[in-house]
Parts: structure tokens; sequence; C-alpha cells
């Protein structure tokens, strides 16, 4: 049931619509290097199999699963020989490209750079991160999107009214709850829609006029439990956990549980959750809410003892929590600005006055002298010169607890200010 034509082809309107650049430059067999990247089953080898039907060019095939550097080699020799003798250029598809190491990544580079062939590389991962720099940089990098349901259901239509590739000569017909049910659970994969009504077309009995029915059972025994895309290393695991955090962050809770469920059904490990929670209590939640970081540590402890299925529920407790919380990033903020500080400006000496006096020798030294303990003092406060050079890293916010913690903070700055000016009075 793959496309034999830019007509065929369903899906990917954005890329392949009438007037849009790589229809245009299919059309007229202009094509550059090309990476296509996107979800399984979107249509990335079916795309490429339609530029080899519309090319001019030679074609040729690799797999990132299958083949070596000495395929690599053949074919890149063979393409040389051919652009010098006859003219003609080669086309080298290469699938799952991201497969291929580094190494392997290389030996494709010379050719693409001068010409002697032009790449068109499939991946179901982001080639910005698994695809070599200078690859990328010389390809056009195009993206695939997940089919829409209306799509899917069209693509099963096709496949069971076609009788030359399809399923045509079996005398099928599916019920529409059962197509919307297939193109819903399918979860925009044409690949894994059409082996499902497949399945469902040859594991059916005929009735007593001879026609398979595809009833909405049928449907759900054949395509069983949907597949969550997830790969525990890769784009998914790295996009869903970005997605969980920025929906924490933005206080949205139910899509905070939504990309929860999502990675505990994929099989996450616990615990990288439970950090990535521990570090966005701090980062992002922080002084506006302190009970944050303690219900996300816990629940990080817990995740360690009891791990799944039990750990979802404190997992789950401590993201609602920090979902729902005050949010303020002052924290983060305050320690990188003083760490920049330190990287960047000449080092501050620690005072005398602030220095260990506690071993023999350190009064001679004058270590100690005049520090000012400030139990002894009215609130527990004394202003004295704790940095001996003026600095401010930490800018508190109004939000939730912060908001009391600033106060306290804006009262004793203004003390320390007040000995400062007194201090350059005396000088004067």
């Amino acid at each position: 049931m793959r496309p034999r034509s830019l007509n065929e082809y369903v899906g990917q309107s954005h890329i392949l619509a009438p007037g849009k650049l790589l229809r245009r430059a299919i059309e007229a067999d202009r094509i550059q290097s090309l990476i296509f990247f996107g979800p399984p089953g979107t249509g990335k080898t079916s795309l490429a199999q339609v530029i080899a039907e519309r090319t001019q060019s030679r074609f040729e095939r690799l797999s990132g699963v299958e083949s070596n550097v000495s395929d690599m080699r053949r074919v890149l020799a063979t393409a040389a020989n051919r652009l010098a003798n006859s003219g003609n250029a080669t086309f080298l598809f290469i699938d799952e490209i991201h497969r291929f190491n580094k190494a392997q990544q290389d030996v494709l580079l010379p050719d693409v750079e001068n010409g002697t062939v032009r790449l068109i590389g499939a991946t179901t991962h982001n080639p910005f991160f698994f695809v070599n720099s200078p690859l990328v940089s010389r390809s056009q990098i195009f993206e695939l999107q997940p089919l829409s349901q209306n799509e899917i259901k069209q693509l099963m239509h096709q496949a069971l009214s076609d009788s030359e590739r399809g399923l045509g000569h079996l005398n099928c017909k599916a019920d529409s709850d059962a197509l919307e049910h297939l193109a819903h659970v399918s979860d925009g994969d044409a690949r894994k829609a059409l082996n499902s009504i497949e399945i469902a077309a040859l594991t059916t009995p005929t009735d007593s006029n001879g026609l398979i029915l595809i009833s909405l059972k049928v449907a759900e025994e054949c395509i069983q439990r949907k597949a969550i895309v997830y790969d525990s290393d890769e784009d998914e695991h790295y996009d869903t956990i970005s997605a969980f955090i920025k929906s924490m962050r933005g206080c949205d809770v139910d899509a905070t549980l939504y990309w929860l469920a999502k990675m505990i059904h994929a099989g996450e490990d616990p615990r990288f959750i439970a950090r990535r929670i521990v570090i966005h209590a701090a980062e992002d939640v922080g002084l506006a809410d302190p009970m944050a970081l303690v219900l996300a540590n816990a629940a990080f402890q817990a995740s360690e003892l009891i791990g799944w299925p039990e750990a979802r529920i404190p997992i789950a407790e401590a993201a609602i929590y920090i979902a729902g919380a005050h949010k303020s990033n002052s924290v983060i903020k305050a320690i990188d600005a003083a760490l920049q500080d330190v990287r960047s400006n000449k080092s501050i000496p620690v005072p005398s006055h602030l220095k260990d006096s506690h071993y023999t020798g350190s009064e001679k030294l004058g270590r100690g002298k005049d520090y000012q303990y400030t139990h002894d003092y009215a609130g527990n406060f004394v202003a004295q010169d704790y940095l001996g050079a003026k600095r401010r890293f930490y800018e508190p916010t109004e939000q939730g607890v912060e908001k009391k913690i600033k106060a306290r903070v804006d009262y004793w700055r203004e003390q320390f200010a007040r000995l400062s000016d007194g201090k350059r009075e005396n000088k004067k």
C-alpha cells in the first residue's frame, strides 16, 4: 500500500501541499540532500520511494541497521564512476541513518559535499542530536508529523477497497466505529493501523453472505493496547520529561498528570522522574513554597524504596503539589549570579573579623577581632560587614512564602546600607 506518486501520498500537507517547497522540488526533479525525521509510520520511507519514482537519477538504498562502511564505500565509489563517465547523479537513501555512528557518517561527508551523491536520510530521531553537524548543515531538514485520524481512516479505506495491492479481493467491510477506534489507537502511525486492519481481515470468518465484517470488537482485539511512542534514552524520553516539567512550571495540573502517566506507562525509571521533580521544586518553586522541596525529596526517597507501581502515588502527589504551588526562580538566579561573579571578577578575601579564630596563635594574627556575635543583640541581628565588598545576588519575589522572606531581607539590607554609609562618613 505504499504510495507510488505524490497524488497517492497521504499526510504531511505542511511540506507536500501544492505549492510547497518540497513538492515543487520533487515534481521538478531538483532535489538536493534531504533528511526526513518523525515518528514511526508517518511516511518517511514512502516519501523517499516517491522521489525514487520521480527522479531521473540513479537511486541507491542502504540501511543504518544492516549496512556497514564497506557497503557505503562500494556505493560511493560506483556513484563517483557513474558521475565521471556518464554525468548521471546518484541519490543515496539511508533508512535509520541515526544508527550509523559518527565515524560511519563521516564516510559520507566528502561525497555529499562534492556532489557525488545526494543524500536522503530517514530517521525517527532528531537529526540535530543524532546526525553529524556537517551532514545536517548540507541537507534540508523536514519533520514529518503523526497522521491525523482522518488521514489514517483514509488509508484504511484505500486498503479495504484496493483489489490489486490491498484487501479489496477479500470482500471486507469495516464498521465506522471500528475504523474510528483503529485510527484513534494507532496514534498517528499508518503502519500500525494498516497492520491492524490486515490482521482483522485475515482472521475474521466470513458471514453467510461471504462478507468479512470488521466490527468494533474485532478492531479492539486486533490492535490491543496502544504502544506508547517512547524511547528511554532518545528523543521521546527528553521531549516528554520536558513537557512534564514545563506543565508543572505553567501550573497545569492536568497536563502534568498526563505526561507523568505517559512516562509511567512507558516504564520510565521512577527515580529519574523523582529527581526531575526535586530539581524543579528548587528551581521553579524555590522559596515561594519551601515545602515543595520537602515533599519532592520525600517522593524521591519513596520511589527508591517501593518502585512501580506504588511509587506512582507519592510521585503524583509531589507533581500535583508543585504544579499548584506559587512559583519563584529567585534561588537559581541568585546562585548563578554569585557563581558568575566568582568566575569573572577578582576574588574577595575573607575579612579578618570573619576568619577562623579557634586555633592557637589566631589572636596574634588578628583573626576574629571585632566580630559581633549576632545572638548577643536584640532580634538576634547586628549589622556588620560579612563580605568586604558591595554585592547583590538574591532578588526575592512577593510570591507565597517568599513575600515574608523578602520583608526580612529588605530590612536587613537597609541596616547593612546604613552601616556602609556610616563608614563612608567616618572616612570623610
